[in-house]
């Protein structure tokens, strides 16, 4: 386990009993949080909790899977917010100050600490803890709890035995990432997965998975690595399977390329507000990529064989529209039931 700063030369029964509370839930909940340092925020993490969103000293809303609900019992003011979130950055290997407000950071086996500092944010130093989960999810472990009914269980099985591309859309914390992550498991034992991934969150139940982590670039500005790289490195190990965790720009010329030229099996994961948004969404990203939106379209019709969208309905995550895509009359992308 990580001790925390300043608790390192303590001997470990002296240390604040805050923070052994905060080890001893953490460890209860899962053990990849067991090096996660997280302090104070600790005491708030259970077996169900995804996030924890600290927004300065106006308090700590934690979602245990049912959307944000403000924390009771949560009291730090601005500054200790502060020196928690640079305390949690310079433990992922970063630095953050008013040079540099926004970092993102991956601690321990996959904890994502996202921070902004003011005065790029208005509302004090904003803190954002993603939770990994560490069990990994099949897809009748998705129908027990309510995402999928056991058609559609049967249903995408069958898609990935037949090595569709698929891709999954959806808001923010709706569980595209635990779907894919459990549409992978059904993969055969014998495939290859390689995983990219902008932060690994990934955690399959599959035999034979490997994955790549895109690198941000230090203070002078050198050794990153992006998402768009490391799509073209996949493609040099030989993967039976490639999965993009989630498509925010360039990567998603390289993605579509590879998916049009032999690479099935593949998947990937996009924001979208609602299915019909997807179109709209990738012409934006290929944008970025320098691609037009009429090749952006005939790419993604051959690429991607079924979309499949997700919503969070009354706290519960479910699959709600499956789409396939294909040309309108002026050659654009659009999107029709699956």
């Amino acid at each position: 386990m990580i001790a925390e700063a300043g608790d390192r030369d303590r001997p470990r029964d002296a240390r604040p009993a805050r923070h052994r509370l905060g080890r001893q839930r953490v460890v209860a909940a899962a053990s990849t949080i067991e090096t996660a340092p997280l302090g104070p925020l600790a005491a708030f993490v259970t077996e169900k909790t995804t996030d924890l969103l600290v927004n300065g000293a106006a308090g700590l809303w934690v979602d245990d899977g049912h959307g944000p609900t403000r924390a009771s019992g949560w009291s730090l003011d601005e500054a200790a917010v502060r020196e928690l979130a640079i305390r949690l950055i310079a433990i992922g290997g970063r630095h953050v100050d008013e040079a540099h407000p926004c970092v993102d950071v991956r601690i321990g086996a996959g904890v994502r600490v996202h921070v902004v500092l003011p005065p790029v944010s208005t509302s004090g130093t904003l803190l954002s803890v993603r939770i990994p989960r560490l069990s990994t999810s099949r897809l009748t472990d998705l129908r027990a709890a309510g995402m999928l009914t056991g058609d559609e269980a049967q249903r995408l099985a069958s898609v990935v035995e037949a090595r569709e591309n698929l891709l999954i859309t959806g808001a923010a914390g709706v569980g595209k990432t635990t779907l894919l992550a459990a549409l992978l498991a059904e993969a055969d034992g014998g495939e290859r997965i390689v995983t990219v991934e902008d932060v690994a969150e990934l955690r399959v139940d599959h035999p034979h998975v490997v994955g790549l982590e895109a690198r941000q670039s230090n203070l002078e500005g050198a050794g990153g690595v992006g998402l768009d790289q490391l799509v073209r490195e996949a493609l040099r190990m030989r993967p039976d399977r490639l999965v993009v965790g989630e498509c925010r720009g360039a990567e998603l010329r390289e993605l579509l390329t590879a998916l049009n030229t032999g690479h099935d099996g593949g998947a990937g994961t996009l924001h979208a507000n609602s299915i019909d948004d997807v179109p709209a969404r990738l012409e934006a990203l290929g944008a970025l990529a320098g691609m037009t939106d009429v090749g952006v379209a005939r790419q993604a019709v051959s690429a991607i064989g079924l979309v499949l969208h997700l919503e969070r309905v009354g706290g519960v995550r479910r699959l709600a529209r499956l789409g396939r895509f294909h040309l309108d009359a002026h050659a654009r992308l659009a999107i029709g039931p699956a």
